[in-house]
């Protein structure tokens, strides 16, 4: 159809399922194979094209991503339509375009790198938003996020909630754990950086001698060491245990057989792992910081400071509630989870390019 309106997606980082940014990307295009787009055509930016070929067949074009494209020299010449900035950290931008659409997933780098205006990573972004057509965020709390540290233009501005990664339940029954599982456990797993905040969640473990504590994430990292470092310190080596990075087949095992999943991140721009928890119907702890009540909403128990003694009076209240009506509160909570989907959010952002399309 020589009249299709021509989209850019930047999802370089796709092959990287590992992080947040990767399962955006590729679930966020796994939403749009499913669906209808015949007045647009959608173009992927990836290192390996060849793989997202076999998966997605005709559905979308290619374009083979090279790390110089990031240089302005050597960025893309081809005049899109539209171009999808799928988000604010991506060094790869259009030589030119009719269109763009930027996607805020967080601005945490004001408060993890520098909140001066005249920092390079700031000036980047602002250079980002100054570019927008329009602009969507992840959750409310990210709009909130950008709002206080930037001047956004005026644009139309979008929130589109992320899907729940796990869209089916994998059979576990031959996964074999190599950190043991004998006792009951608690869960969590993310990569290991300084605001997922788990030394709080090993603190709150030195009072709570009936469970064991499994992190799962590459711990290969400065927080890596710290937080290996505290369990050593804590004689907390037979109770708390690190598995690494784990398969989607090890997350879903850990998931469904842990007696609760818990999240202490003081800084997420949604927070995936809560939502892929609470699918299988698990009691989840989170911090009431940032975006998570967005997640968690009403099924979820919230710690609002990281006082260990507190942190363990209300995992111990929200288990003793979750037990007495143990039935109807995991219906209630894989409700929760049904509510993110990616085949919506896909949905919602065809919509935005309608709209500044047509």
């Amino acid at each position: 159809m020589s009249n299709q309106k021509s989209v850019f997606l930047e999802t370089h980082n796709i092959n990287n399922r590992a992080g947040g940014l990767g399962t955006f990307n590729y679930e966020l295009i796994k939403g749009f194979s499913e669906l209808n787009f015949d007045e647009m055509r959608l173009t992927l930016n990836a290192s390996d094209t060849k793989l997202l070929e076999n998966e997605f067949g005709k559905k979308f074009d290619y374009n083979k991503y090279s790390s110089l494209s990031r240089l302005e020299f050597f960025r893309i010449r081809k005049n899109y339509d539209l171009w999808h900035s799928v988000n604010q950290n991506t060094k790869v931008e259009p030589f030119r375009c009719k269109n763009y659409l930027l996607t805020i997933h967080d601005v945490n780098f004001t408060e993890e790198v520098s909140s001066d205006i005249n920092h390079k990573r700031n000036k980047l972004f602002i250079k980002k938003l100054n570019k927008a057509t329009a602009i969507t965020y992840i959750s409310e709390f990210s709009k909130k996020q950008a709002h206080k540290y930037f001047t956004i233009p005026n644009v139309p501005e979008y929130i589109i909630h992320n899907g729940n990664p796990i869209s089916s339940l994998m059979d576990t029954s031959s996964y074999i754990s190599e950190v043991p599982i004998d006792k009951p456990f608690f869960y969590t797993i993310g990569d290991f950086i300084e605001r997922k905040n788990y030394g709080s969640i090993i603190n709150m473990m030195k009072l709570i001698k009936d469970y064991n504590l499994i992190i799962s994430g590459n711990n290969f990292k400065k927080y890596g060491e710290e937080i290996k470092e505290l369990i050593d310190k804590n004689n907390l080596k037979n109770q708390v245990f690190l598995t690494g990075k784990v398969s989607n087949q090890g997350k879903q095992f850990y998931m469904k057989n842990c007696t609760a999943f818990l999240f202490p991140s003081i800084r997420e721009g949604f927070g995936l792992p809560p939502i892929e928890a609470m699918s299988f119907g698990k009691p989840t702890f989170l911090s009431d910081k940032t975006s998570l009540p967005e997640i968690g909403g009403n099924v979820s128990n919230y710690w609002t400071n990281f006082d260990p003694e507190y942190m363990k009076s209300i995992v111990l209240e929200g288990l003793n509630n979750h037990e007495k009506n143990k039935t109807e509160n995991e219906i209630l909570i894989k409700n929760r989870a049904a509510l993110f989907d990616w085949k919506v959010a896909a949905t919602n952002y065809l919509k935005v390019y309608q709209e500044i399309l047509f």
